[in-house]
């Protein structure tokens, strides 16, 4: 799992860099056109279509590192036989969110097929909008092959939130030790 999990890892830190550097480069030639007085028709739309593509693969990523907002304080005060219960319940109110998202996801895709965009006709609507059941079923792996860790660290006592912080770890140190700090 953990070789599964580097490796996603890998390949959404890169689509997410790169994706941003897209948006830049767009962002960019738009000013530039902007300032020759010949206004790009499409950069809104695109841009937009960039930002979200950027939010949900960046929120895999981030699910996957852990890094999105969580009560490891509010865990770890809880006895172990309480704490096993709550991690259970909220990895499955999360999993169970984003099977929603990715099924409402699809729902779109179905509802929104031989649309196009406006200022790109030849670009489907359903291309750009796919990111959201990819992005939903990216989500769950990340949040699945980041769980044996996750558990291991609280069931130990140790914050996953704060532990990356405590004598100037980072978060690849904190990883590469087992989620200790030394």
């Amino acid at each position: 799992m953990r070789q599964a999990a580097k490796i996603l890892g890998e390949f959404l830190t890169w689509l997410v860099i790169g994706l941003m550097v897209v948006l830049t480069a767009i962002v960019v030639v738009a000013v530039v056109y902007r300032k020759l007085g010949a206004s790009l028709s499409w950069y809104d739309e695109i841009a937009s279509i960039l930002l979200a593509w950027i939010t949900y693969y960046g929120a895999a990523l981030a699910a996957l590192k852990r890094g999105h907002i969580g009560f490891d304080d509010v865990l770890l005060a809880l006895p172990i036989p309480a704490r096993k219960i709550a991690v259970i319940i909220a990895e499955a109110l999360v999993v169970l969110f984003f099977v929603l998202l990715a099924w409402s996801g699809y729902t779109v895709l179905t509802i929104l097929q031989g649309e196009s965009l406006v200022s790109l006709t030849w670009v489907p609507v359903s291309v750009t909008q796919s990111v959201i059941p990819i992005g939903a079923v990216l989500f769950i792996i990340c949040e699945i092959l980041s769980l044996p860790d996750y558990w291991r660290d609280i069931m130990a006592g140790r914050s996953t939130e704060h532990a990356v912080m405590a004598d100037g770890a980072t978060p690849e140190s904190h990883s590469s030790n087992g989620g200790s700090v030394r």
